[in-house]
């Protein structure tokens, strides 16, 4: 054979190996030099969960009105707003915790089809914001003394600074709970937890409670009672992914 052609031959040779060399990059190689070992890893999502009693509520009550001309309804609805904020602030909430969630005035579905009979109906609903949750009955009583017809959901909630808190303490347990998946994991695995490589939060939640129902206070009962409004804890619940760098066991 040509001195030249095996020169050739042997070069290629050494460029191959070379290039298999190259495909082992994804190995790490123990301390030793010896046998490469692959780079282990566990990844958990897990969840976690924490409570607290509420420091806010939100009530919605509505004043209604019903008539024949729709201009007629409007002043109704009007004169009802001024007296239920007049009301409001007079006995102590800022205008600014007053809020119109909905305003509407349209022509009653009952008389719609009907060209000899017209009556309109109106409903304006409104979003009371109150940082005293004790107080949610007797505010419930204000409104409806000034002429608020309707009382239509009465929600508890987290002020932003308290939410906070309980979700630390929420992310706190999901932590703990990913920690206890990836030790179960490792041991079923003949694998050992060593360090944790990467984490995130995936989803955070915040429920309120939403009070059912309530006891409206009696007429010509006791002066000084007011209705009644049961209470319940709000849940702040958080998501995290979790991976964790293992070793042999």
């Amino acid at each position: 054979m040509d001195r030249r052609l095996t020169a050739l031959i042997g070069i290629a040779a050494l460029v191959a190996l070379a290039g298999c060399s190259g495909l082992a990059g994804t190995a790490a190689p123990t301390d030793s030099g010896d046998e490469a070992q692959l780079e282990r890893s566990i990844e958990v999502t897990a969840a976690g969960e924490a409570t607290s009693a509420p420091d806010r509520a939100t009530l919605r009550v509505a004043v209604t009105a019903t008539g024949e001309d729709a201009a007629a309804v409007r002043d109704e609805l009007d004169a009802g707003d001024e007296e239920l904020r007049g009301a409001l602030t007079d006995w102590g909430l800022d205008g600014d915790a007053i809020r119109t969630d909905e305003y509407d005035v349209r022509e009653s579905y009952e008389t719609r089809d009907d060209p000899n009979r017209t009556r309109y109906e109106g409903v304006h609903q409104y979003a009371i914001e109150l940082d005293d949750v004790d107080a949610v009955g007797e505010v419930i009583d204000v409104a409806i003394d000034a002429g608020a017809d309707e009382v239509q959901r009465i929600q508890f909630g987290l002020s932003e600074e308290r939410e906070d808190e309980i979700r630390e303490e929420a992310i706190t347990n999901a932590m703990s709970n990913a920690g206890d998946d990836a030790t179960a994991l490792a041991n079923a695995s003949g694998l050992e937890v060593s360090g944790v490589y990467e984490v995130s939060t995936a989803q955070s939640r915040s429920t309120p409670h939403v009070a059912e129902s309530y006891d409206a206070a009696a007429d010509g009962g006791d002066a000084g009672a007011s209705t009644a409004v049961e209470t319940g804890d709000v849940s702040v619940s958080v998501s995290v992914n979790v991976v964790y760098e293992a070793t042999p066991a």
